[in-house]
């Protein structure tokens, strides 16, 4: 109820409570609290140690003990503006809780998990008392919450939480251009087939603008009025008597709109003529992110002064252009063998230099990879229950597989033995 007459607005005009919303913060309240008696339940798994990877460094920056949102929500309070005070204190709190738990492929740090909870517990106090002090009772604190002080808020690292920014915009866009690469083109008949799904992804990123680019925003660095530019007929004046420029003429005013657009919204550092942070380390330092949410086998990312021309003149700061490709493999089986449980049987493609990433997978010391002792009778006996391991042999962590497209096939070598380990692997769970 608190929480819906909250969200119903602060003045007269808006005031509005909708029970759907009461419905709804319940279960986002309840689903608050059983998330907390998770944690609590399985702190001993999460993370410890220094908390210093790009994530955990954002979830700092952003929602613990220096972040934007507990300084915008007491500013809220003190002004009785409680429906902007829930969106900060709440919504984006969890927002942030959601998108940490998301990227963070290693696994989020035990110390930040309880932090965020305490913080998030103090801010949402005033509005959901009587929840709030049952979920500090099951963090362990002795005394009520009415007694805890407000928690401190530092200053905002604005350049993180902008990479953090870069980072997601650029996974959304990788995803859109993974499907329209998988699509097929449009107006296009007859026995036409969208291409295979690709393996390898290569993402170019800029260091510096293209020279025609670098050239109109140093002119609009030097005409920028108190973050104001001239009128586009006069722009458009001075950047045609540019020689430079005449070859992209066509190109130049729209460059300059969207120059203008992101003037108003961002700011003048859109001028500036790098980034203000590496954008290569940010996306190597989240490759198993992107290649997971991809489901590619492989990501590279380079600079574009090593791709040919025109990937120079279209990849810009801040703006990277990806090229994708399929490359060949040879298809094996994967089985499962236990009785009774819920493991599935699938295939899977072993390609030349694949990169495996041991951080998709929970806990991977208790999964064994196994191949037959005769790859090719192995396969086609009835396995006995109780007895999963007969006729096979385990795959240690050294193994390199080697693929031979020409004859389809897979060979495992280990301890410089080199064997063939069929078309079906085994694969065991403790």
């Amino acid at each position: 109820m608190r929480l819906a007459l909250a969200d119903a607005g602060d003045t007269v005009e808006d005031a509005n409570f909708v029970e759907a919303m009461a419905d709804a913060g319940i279960l986002r309240l309840f689903t608050w609290v059983e998330w907390v008696k998770e944690m609590i339940a399985n702190q001993n798994n999460l993370r410890t140690g220094p908390a210093e990877t790009f994530n955990d460094r954002v979830f700092i920056g952003e929602h613990k003990a220096q972040n934007r949102s507990i300084i915008k929500t007491e500013q809220h309070y003190e002004r009785m503006m409680y429906k902007e005070a829930l969106k900060s204190s709440f919504f984006e709190f969890q927002a942030a809780k959601d998108k940490y738990r998301e990227l963070a492929i290693e696994g989020m740090h035990r110390d930040l998990v309880f932090q965020f909870i305490e913080n998030q517990t103090l801010l949402l106090t005033p509005i959901c008392p009587h929840l709030c002090e049952h979920t500090w009772s099951l963090l362990g604190k002795s005394s009520s919450i009415m007694k805890a002080r407000w928690p401190p808020a530092g200053a905002v690292d604005e350049i993180l939480i902008r990479s953090s920014q870069y980072l997601m915009d650029t996974a959304h866009d990788l995803r859109l251009r993974l499907k329209a690469y998988t699509q097929l083109a449009k107006g296009k008949k007859g026995d036409h087939k969208p291409p295979a799904k690709p393996t390898h992804c290569t993402i170019y990123v800029a260091k510096t603008y293209p020279p025609w680019q670098h050239t109109i925003l140093s002119h609009c660095h030097f005409q920028s009025n108190n973050g104001a530019l001239p009128d586009n007929k006069v722009i458009a004046m001075e950047l045609g008597a540019m020689p430079e420029l005449k070859k992209y003429m066509k190109r130049v005013m729209p460059f300059v709109a969207m120059i203008k657009d992101n003037l108003e919204k961002n700011g003048s550092r859109v001028l500036d003529l790098e980034l203000e942070f590496d954008e290569r380390a940010v996306l190597l330092e989240n490759i198993v992110y992107l290649t997971n949410s991809l489901e590619l086998d492989q990501i590279d990312v380079v600079f574009a002064s090593e791709a040919d021309d025109k990937v120079k003149e279209d990849c810009c700061p801040g703006k990277p252009l990806c090229v994708f490709r399929s490359e060949p493999g040879v298809l094996v089986s994967l089985v499962n063998p236990q009785p009774a449980n819920g493991l599935f049987s699938t295939k899977i493609d072993i390609r030349q230099q694949r990169q495996h990433h041991p951080q998709t997978i929970p806990n991977l010391s208790k999964v064994q990879l196994m191949r037959f002792e005769d790859p090719l009778l192995g396969p086609r006996r009835i396995p006995v229950l109780g007895k999963e391991e007969e006729g096979k042999l385990p795959i240690s962590n050294s193994s390199v597989f080697h693929i031979n497209l020409q004859e389809n096939n897979v060979h495992m070598s280990d301890n410089g033995l080199k064997m063939d380990i069929g078309d079906t692997l085994i694969y065991l769970v403790q």
